[in-house]
């Protein structure tokens, strides 16, 4: 069974950084899509980023947010800067077989997920 397992978050201050790590068993990060989502206590679970054949992101962390993987190490980053208090939220990483522009996004697209990590930013 594949067990996706996040870490890394925290508390920190507006402008701050953080970096997600998501470490998988029994799984290739190179030949599925990989994903981080968040969500924020009231809200909607929402993709963030994800990677495939290409990399997505949400328009909210463009040009903030950077997600990469290690296939050697079987691990999947997300490299945040620039936080904000509405970053505020638990992350969750997540699998796919794959991936295009059109539903890197959608929940249902995923079949395996981590028990998130909580990011909490703070003004």
């Amino acid at each position: 069974q594949v067990q996706l397992v996040e870490s890394g978050g925290g508390s920190v201050q507006t402008g701050g950084s953080l970096r997600l790590s998501c470490a998988a068993s029994r799984y290739t990060y190179s030949s599925n899509c990989m994903g981080w989502f968040r969500q924020a206590p009231g809200k909607e679970r929402e993709g963030v980023a994800a990677r495939y054949t290409s990399t997505y992101y949400a328009d909210s962390v463009k040009g903030r947010f950077t997600i990469s993987q290690d296939n050697a190490k079987n691990t999947l980053y997300l490299l945040m800067n620039s936080l904000k208090p509405e970053d505020t939220a638990m992350y969750y990483c997540a699998a796919a077989p794959g991936c295009y522009s059109g539903s890197w996004a959608r929940i249902g697209e995923y079949n395996y997920w981590g028990q998130g990590t909580q990011v909490t930013v703070s003004s």
